[in-house]
């Protein structure tokens, strides 16, 4: 077995390619409301939350008009953003509903409670909240219990 990574270390942004960058522009700063902090002409954007330099990369250096990868492909399974709180997940939703986009599910993990979309470009996209870790769900022995649960869209309104 190899040694552990730190556990301080992260995943510290994601860059996918997309057909249309305008579009892509469109979601995840008109809907989600992630700030444009660069652009490279009409080909990239780079976009934030908190300033951040970036946390979401769009392109169209190999993809300017493509189309999503067929199902049953390699490749991006989804991309996941950690909202801090349950309150913001919800905020998140009402821009989801208000720009009608459609979700293709939503669980209670118990660890977290999370909304799963796709993007126009059709990657996929989980946002989500993480409970406090004292609130995980363990069993007698300490060890981590997941699962998949029915998550309660009104109450998250």
């Amino acid at each position: 077995m190899s040694e552990a990574i730190h556990p301080e270390t992260r995943i510290g942004h994601v860059h996918l390619r997309v057909a249309n960058l305008e579009r892509a522009i469109a979601f995840y700063n008109g809907v989600l409301g992630f700030q444009v902090t660069a652009r490279i002409g009409n080909s990239a954007a780079f976009l934030s939350a908190g300033g951040y330099h970036h946390h979401i990369g769009l392109n169209t250096w190999e993809s300017l008009g493509g189309s999503p990868p067929p199902p049953g492909t390699t490749g991006l399974y989804h991309l996941a953003i950690l909202y801090p709180t349950r309150h913001e997940l919800g905020d998140a939703l009402k821009r989801l509903i208000a720009a009608k986009i459609p979700l293709d599910g939503t669980a209670d993990h118990g660890v977290s409670e999370a909304l799963y979309l796709h993007d126009p470009d059709g990657n996929g996209v989980e946002l989500y909240w993480d409970r406090p870790r004292e609130e995980w769900p363990k069993d007698a022995d300490g060890n981590l219990t997941m699962y998949t649960r029915a998550l309660d869209l009104s109450k998250l309104l």
